[in-house]
């Protein structure tokens, strides 16, 4: 039996001992859901389809700072991510164009800002951004119930020069009703000098939100109108503004923000669908348990170098990679429809994560 085999078996023994007393919509077992993928290099993107229906899709557009997933999909159709500024839906907020779907960035590497850069809009570029380049697709290995795609990427500054190289692994995975991405990142320095990443909360690992998955707020904030402009309105009617956050340490609200976890937790409903959206960090990662960034307004992200800001000046991480090191970061999403995932649920999808990798 191979490594991959045992893995699969020992995580199907942990869920059927911590699952007994789960929801009736995680009782049923997926008769096989294919993982397929669909190339378009014209468009500059893979879509990602679970027996027939899109989960997600990789793009690298010439008007983008950085290579995403998006849309991100549950695995009955609804939509998790914020539509603006790709595909602007009436009731959203128009802030921080630059967060879309999924993505991986630090707002510090030798003095170049990768997360802001592209702040002003799509196809814009800020003083001292960066940009990562899609390189080539290395592998794409599709399959039962999980899809890879493999990738290499160049983190390039604001004149061009190369800063990083990148080479990431994309695991997408359907068990059961829960739909779930593993991304296992590894950066490398080259060879002339080493690469400063100093302490920032701009970062890391992060997702804009659907704006039903929100915290409800105060005070006057700025949505895309039903006519197709941005207009300031006070947060009023948030009916459908359901999103809480829940961390693995049983803090939860607003309150997340600046703390670590091993795994945060964003519920709330879409359209009545209840949907649990789950990042889950690894023991091997820099800083375990990350800092999280978790804000109220939709931005979901993980930032294990961020501890000046969010221990106000009480630790300082000021991460670098040696020449010619590299470094590996290891993330997972869970994406649950229908149901909300408890902590013991929770725990066994983390356990397998940080066992598998």
């Amino acid at each position: 039996m191979n490594s991959n085999s045992i893995y699969w078996l020992m995580y199907v023994l942990l869920v059927a001992v911590a699952c007994t007393s789960k929801p009736a919509a995680m009782d049923k077992v997926d008769a096989s859901p294919q993982v397929l993928f669909e190339a378009d290099s014209a468009n500059k993107l893979i879509n990602v389809n679970i027996d027939g229906k899109l989960f997600t899709s990789f793009r690298w557009h010439d008007n983008l700072t950085k290579p995403i997933l998006y849309p991100i999909y549950t695995s009955d159709g609804t939509e998790i991510t914020r539509g603006f500024p790709l595909n602007p839906r009436a009731g959203e907020r128009v802030d921080h164009p630059h967060q879309i779907g999924m993505w991986l960035t630090y707002g510090n590497v030798n003095g170049t800002d990768f997360w802001g850069n592209g702040s002003r809009g799509l196809g814009t570029k800020n003083s001292n951004g960066g940009f990562i380049k899609h390189q080539k697709v290395d592998r794409l290995s599709e399959g039962t119930a999980e899809g890879i795609l493999i990738t290499s990427e160049n983190w390039a500054d604001s004149v061009g020069t190369e800063v990083l190289k990148e080479r990431t692994e994309y695991h997408f995975v359907a068990r059961d009703s829960v739909q779930f991405i593993d991304r296992i990142t590894t950066l490398t320095a080259g060879s002339g000098e080493d690469v400063s990443l100093p302490d920032t909360k701009e970062g890391m690992f992060g997702i804009r939100v659907a704006r039903q998955l929100e915290l409800p707020a105060q005070g006057e904030m700025t949505l895309y109108s039903a006519d197709g402009h941005p207009e300031k309105v006070e947060a009023a009617n948030q009916e459908d503004i359901s999103g809480n956050y829940r961390s693995s340490e049983g803090i939860s609200g607003l309150e997340v923000w600046g703390t670590r976890a091993r795994w945060m937790d964003l519920s709330g409903t879409i359209d009545g669908r209840k949907i649990s959206l789950v990042i889950c960090d690894h023991p091997d990662n820099p800083s375990y348990p990350t800092w999280w960034h978790a804000r109220g307004y939709g931005l979901f992200s993980a930032n294990p170098l961020g501890a000046k800001d969010f221990t106000r000046n009480e630790e300082m991480v000021n991460f670098s990679i040696k020449s010619g090191a590299s470094v590996t970061f290891r993330y997972r999403v869970l994406i649950s429809s229908g149901f909300y995932l408890s902590e013991e649920q929770i725990n066994v999808h983390a356990d397998a994560f940080a066992a598998k990798y």
